[in-house]
């Protein structure tokens, strides 16, 4: 649930960039930071170990502007790749109001897209969570590889259909080369669009 700060008229809104270890979580908020103007980012915080390039999170608050006389702030974060940090993606995960799933297109990394989308689906729930309770896109990242997966093969295997009242739906996805920045705004606006879309009666 986004958080409110009534007395300075400002919404506070997580959203969590969640993905296997080398994906491209932590490129896409460099992208972001980079080609933003610096009056409507924060700092970016990054805790990288020469194994994994976030060992923690980066966290980067960007304004989008007003949402019902608030000014609305996205708080974007990533989780670290590799399976010993699990903990740490819980903790991550905490007050979470949207997310973005990026997999890496690269064949020889789809398990590791299916083992992380699962651990997600186990995170939230430690949370008392479902993530069809949450806005949310899937980036299919890497794009430009020689070896990446027809999107067809990603979609059945990350994003299913799912039955709703008006028929069976997926997820919004979006293909994306994030070192280049294509796809990464395209990514964070359909993510923002249907977390704002929740905060407006």
């Amino acid at each position: 649930m986004p958080s409110t700060n009534y007395a300075a008229c400002e919404i506070h809104c997580k959203i969590v960039y969640y993905g296997p270890g080398l994906g491209g979580k932590t490129t896409n908020l460099e992208v972001i930071h980079r080609r933003t103007v610096p009056a409507s980012r924060g700092q970016l915080v990054s805790l990288a170990t020469p194994q994994e390039r976030t060992l923690f999170f980066d966290f980067l608050p960007v304004d989008v502007g007003e949402v019902r006389g608030f000014q609305t702030r996205f708080h974007l974060y990533t989780v670290p790749g590799q399976v010993v940090h699990d903990t740490t993606r819980r903790l991550i995960l905490t007050g979470v109001d949207a997310i973005v799933f990026v997999a890496d297109s690269d064949r020889e990394r789809m398990d590791a897209n299916i083992a992380s989308m699962q651990n997600l689906h186990d995170n939230l729930a430690a949370h008392g969570l479902e993530l069809a309770q949450l806005p949310y896109v899937i980036q299919y990242n890497k794009r430009d590889l020689p070896r990446a997966l027809p999107i067809a093969e990603l979609e059945a295997a990350l994003n299913p259909l799912v039955e709703s009242a008006g028929g069976a739906i997926r997820a919004p996805s979006q293909e994306a080369v994030a070192l280049t920045g294509v796809g990464v705004f395209e990514t964070l606006t359909v993510v923002g669009e249907r977390l704002v879309r929740e905060l407006v009666p």
